[in-house]
This record gives C-alpha cells, sequence and structure tokens, in this order.
C-alpha cells in the first residue's frame, strides 16, 4: 500500500524539530532514522571494542559487523556478505580501491570516465591513470536533457579499455543512466565497470546481480544513515586484488580492504538504516518473508511516492518566472530521473536564492555539488552553479507547496 508520510516522518527525530525546517538538502546527506541512532548508541554502549578480541565486548563488536555485512549484501543483492566493504564514504572508498585497481594497468592502457559524474568518480581515477601512463578517455552528455551520450561513449570504447567509472544517476541533474546498456556495452570491449550508486540509493532498488557490474559504491549518509560507505566488489575480483594495508591486517576479504580500526559504530548505524527500511517494507509492502524481500518492497514505495512528489516540484519550477531546470523535464521520461532537481532563476546568484530560501526554513544546495564536470559543462561554475532541491520520501506536498510559496516571493 501507499506509505504514509506521517507515519514515515515519526521515525525521524529531525522532523520534529520545533522550528519546522523542510529538508530538501538531502542529496548532499538526508537526514537519520531513529532505529540508525538506536543502534550506534547501542554499539557504544553494550559492544565498544575493537575487532578479534577474545573478551565479551570484542565478540559482541563482531557479531555486529558481520550483520552489517550481511544486510548490505541484501540490499545491494550481492551473492555473499564477503563481497562487501566498508570505509569512511564513497569518495575514501573509491580513492582506496583506484590505486589498487591501477596497479594491475599498464602504460598504454585507457580507462573512461564520465562528464555527468560526481567528481569522487573521476578525479581518483584520472590521478590513478596518470601514476599508471593510463589514457583516460571520456564520455559527454546531452546539456539539452543531461543524459549520457551513448554514442560518446561507445566511441571512448573502441580501444578497449580497462575500466569504465559511470554514475547510477546524477547528483546534478538527477538522470539515472540507462546502466542495463552501460554494463554489456563495457563489457563486449573488455572493461570492468565501477558504479557510483550514491544519487541512486535512496531512491531504487539495486541489484549489483542483476546489472552485473564488478564494483558498485554508495555512502549511507544519503539514504538514513550515518556517514560512512559501502563498495561492493565481486569477490573473486576483490580477493585477487592486492589492496595498499599494513603488514598485520589480514589477507583476507574483506578484512584486507577495511584497513585499520573501522568506525564500527557507524557500521552499527548502517544496520540501523536498513532497519528502517525493512521496517517500510513490513509495514507498506506485501508481506516480504526475508530481509532481501523487504528492503526490495521497501525502496519501491519509496520510489512510487517520490514519482508523485517529484512532479509537484517539477510542477512550481515550470511555472516559475525565469527558472530554467536541467536535465530531465518531461513527465513521461520521469522513471529515467531521481527527485533531484538544479535550476537558475534569472536575475538571482543561486547563493543568494539559497540564502533567502533558508531565511524561511528551507534547506537546499548551491553551487557544483562536486559535479564540477556538469557545470563546467553548461557554462554555469563561473556563475555560482545551480540551486538544488532534493526531495526524499520524508518529504511532503505540503512542503513542496510552501518551497513554491517562497519562490515566487524572490525578488
Amino acid at each position: 500500500m501507499p506509505l504514509t508520510p506521517s507515519q514515515i516522518r515519526a521515525q525521524f527525530p529531525a522532523l520534529q524539530r520545533a522550528n519546522d525546517a523542510i529538508f530538501f538538502d538531502n542529496p548532499g546527506g538526508t537526514q537519520v532514522a531513529q532505529s540508525t541512532i538506536d543502534r550506534i548508541t547501542r554499539y557504544l554502549v553494550e559492544s565498544n571494542a575493537n575487532h578479534g578480541g577474545a573478551f565479551a565486548t570484542s565478540a559482541a563488536s563482531d557479531a555486529v559487523l558481520d550483520e552489517a555485512h550481511a544486510a548490505c549484501a541484501d540490499f545491494y543483492n550481492a551473492a555473499r556478505p564477503e563481497e562487501i566493504i566498508f570505509g569512511n564514504n564513497m569518495t575514501t572508498l573509491t580513492l582506496h580501491f583506484s590505486r589498487a585497481l591501477s596497479r594491475t594497468w599498464n602504460p598504454g592502457d585507457e580507462i573512461v570516465v564520465t562528464r555527468l559524474d560526481h567528481d569522487a568518480n573521476v578525479t581518483p581515477w584520472v590521478l590513478a591513470a596518470q601514476d599508471r601512463g593510463v589514457t583516460v578517455r571520456w564520455v559527454d552528455f546531452d546539456p539539452e536533457d543531461g543524459t549520457l551520450d551513448l554514442d560518446s561513449l561507445a566511441r571512448a570504447l573502441e580501444n578497449k579499455p580497462r575500466l569504465l567509472a559511470v554514475g547510477y544517476a546524477s547528483n546534478a541533474l538527477g538522470t539515472i543512466n540507462p546502466l542495463e546498456k552501460i554494463i554489456p556495452m563495457a563489457h563486449a570491449a573488455g572493461a570492468q565497470v565501477y558504479v557510483d550508486a550514491v544519487q541512486f540509493a535512496a531512491h531504487g532498488v539495486i541489484d549489483v546481480q542483476k546489472l552485473g557490474c564488478e564494483y558498485l559504491v554508495s555512502s549511507s549518509y544519503k539514504w538514513w544513515g550515518p556517514h560512512a560507505g559501502i563498495l561492493y566488489g565481486r569477490y573473486d575480483l576483490i580477493d585477487a586484488l592486492t589492496p595498499y594495508k599494513v603488514r598485520p591486517a589480514t589477507d583476507t576479504t574483506p578484512g584486507k580492504w577495511e584497513t585499520g580500526t573501522q568506525n564500527h559504530e557507524g557500521i552499527a548505524g548502517i544496520l540501523g538504516a536498513l532497519e528502517y527500511l525493512e521496517w517500510v517494507g513490513q509495514t507498506f509492502g506485501t508481506g516480504a518473508d526475508s530481509r532481501k524481500g523487504r528492503l526490495n518492497e521497501a525502496m519501491t514505495i519509496i520510489n512510487a511516492y517520490e514519482q508523485t512528489i517529484g512532479e509537484a516540484v517539477m510542477d512550481i519550477l515550470e511555472n516559475l518566472p525565469g527558472c530554467r531546470v536541467y536535465g530531465i523535464t518531461d513527465r513521461d521520461r520521469f522513471a529515467d530521473r531521481v527527485p533531484t532537481f538544479s535550476f537558475t532563476l534569472e536575475g538571482h546568484h543561486p547563493r543568494t536564492v539559497a540564502e533567502k530560501l533558508a531565511a524561511e526554513n528551507i534547506y537546499v544546495w548551491d553551487g557544483n555539488y562536486y559535479a564540477l564536470n556538469v557545470t563546467e559543462r553548461l557554462g554555469l561554475e563561473g556563475k555560482g552553479g545551480m540551486v538544488r532541491v532534493g526531495p526524499v520520501h520524508y518529504n511532503t506536498l505540503e512542503e513542496v507547496a510552501r518551497l513554491g510559496d517562497v519562490l515566487k516571493k524572490i525578488e
């Protein structure tokens, strides 16, 4: 059944604050669920210890970490928990992983990146390529609708690159890339595929086995969890690679990738965020009898709700004088985007718009959101970038209407 906003919002303490803040800054980080907070607190009170000890709190800590690996494997539909690697965030994980993967490249090899991606899925690969004498090929996007240029991709793949780094959804324009087409194209050219799913993970079902990608990464603070990152890697590949690590660290996967003492309470919080999603699936779903099933139902229900709220945002922006929305605006194509909307308002610097909205307790982002190649390609980097509004499933149509009222008054 459709989700009930009041029941959803009751799960988020930040939404109960007296200042009536409206959080449309979600693409930069969502608010956290109560179950996330509870898991972090419980960990610190009951099982705060380092890994691998012979005593009770260490064993309890390891049990939480093991369960978090298993839950994330269900969230991504990985084949086994050992395919899950935790880290500080997507950026740090990608920098770490790119150093290890690039050790298998040789001078004269090629890799492919796109101009639609967050810089965390661009620069780590570019730097690694520079270190190894590897050529970088770029894939363009259509500035009119923000979709990746598949002809440009096909040309970039002609020389059999070692890797394609591509986003699942654009954090700037909201575009969902057609990975069901892109990944087979890359594989036919002999390339492995590294997917940045940070912006997509809050909005739809992820199935790494169905996608067939070798690697996929997201950050839980973009989907109701703490500041932490989760990398999936196909086991045979990540187990064969040699990461940069200290000598006492285990040589087994995933331990050899999770260098040093991890953010254990943060990993517990990831488990709490997934338990919240299970609650959504159980409360509004059809009664799935597994965690994986409940997580999938939750994301399907969330996606359906967000289609409605995304259209409501689009209604406001397209009728706002002087407003230009970047990316897909055709409602018939809204299945090809997440509800992340970036726009400019004629005569107003994006920062000024964000400040005026903030004065009315409406929180939005402005600038380039680290999608530097996007704002450069659109000719907006030197003009302050864009304003970004990103509702998620805890936002309401009433909040969208309030956004419209305030935007209409900006002079």
